[in-house]
């Protein structure tokens, strides 16, 4: 496989140009536009080279194709609820190994927005973990679960944002944080809490991300620090197979 920062800068690249292609013909053939940016995103597929990289990642680390899902059969049973679609998953002789979600956010809106992704987050982990904890996946070791999110890099992602406290003090670290900041503290969480085996936030504005360019956080938010997990943990699997 191709090097991983070559791969990604053109699965962002990917993330820009299919969204501008979206937007700009979904007017043209329906002859309307949904609400805002939104447009952007209800057709999918932005995220497409990045579920790709995936699934070159577990390939390569010695699983057959046959056993990775991302285009069909991608349904998983919850605790709270019966099923969730998931963007990737790698189930070998009936055990589940591998599940990864894949979401992005531009702006100009990100405040609503930020707090629906955290809620997703968090539920998505914890109606799977309440599952595989009453053994709704057996035989399966505990599954690899990773998160990996695309925000854009701009001045509204990057401002600080006042908080609300009529009652009591938020934690220290969100005040006066960004948008920007607060998924990096989110994933950061996300990760030490062990809600998430895997997380990758990536930093690309519009005319970077269409010549591949992005950047992290930090290097535990980086491509290479989950990719190099998620490759990892295939392994062990498949040299036991």
């Amino acid at each position: 496989m191709d090097s991983i920062e070559e791969r990604v800068g053109n699965a962002i690249r990917h993330f820009w140009t299919v969204r501008d292609k979206q937007a700009q013909n979904q007017g043209t053939t329906t002859g309307q536009k949904d609400a805002g940016l939104r447009t952007a995103v209800t057709a999918g597929k932005h995220l497409d080279g990045f579920v790709e990289l995936c699934r070159d990642i577990l390939i390569d680390a010695g699983l057959p194709e046959t056993n990775v899902f991302w285009q069909s059969r991608m349904e998983l049973p919850g605790y709270f609820r019966a099923e969730k679609n998931w963007d990737l998953l790698a189930v070998v002789d009936g055990r589940l190994l591998a599940v990864i979600e894949f979401k992005g956010q531009v702006g100009p809106s990100f405040g609503n927005n930020f707090n629906n992704r955290t809620e997703e987050a968090l539920g998505n982990a914890t109606d799977l973990w309440a599952a595989y904890r009453e053994g709704v996946f057996k035989p399966s070791a505990r599954p690899w679960l990773g998160y990996v999110f695309i925000l854009e890099d701009c001045d509204k992602s990057q401002s600080p944002v006042r908080v609300k406290k009529p009652h009591f003090s938020v934690f220290p670290e969100f005040h006066e944080a960004s948008y920007s900041k607060r998924y990096e503290i989110l994933l950061t969480k996300l990760l030490r809490e062990r809600l998430y085996d895997g997380a990758s936030l990536l930093l690309t504005s519009k005319k970077g991300g269409l010549n591949g360019e992005f950047s992290s956080p930090s290097e535990e938010l980086g491509f290479k620090a989950f990719a190099a997990g998620l490759s990892a943990h295939a392994m062990a699997f498949a040299q036991t197979k």
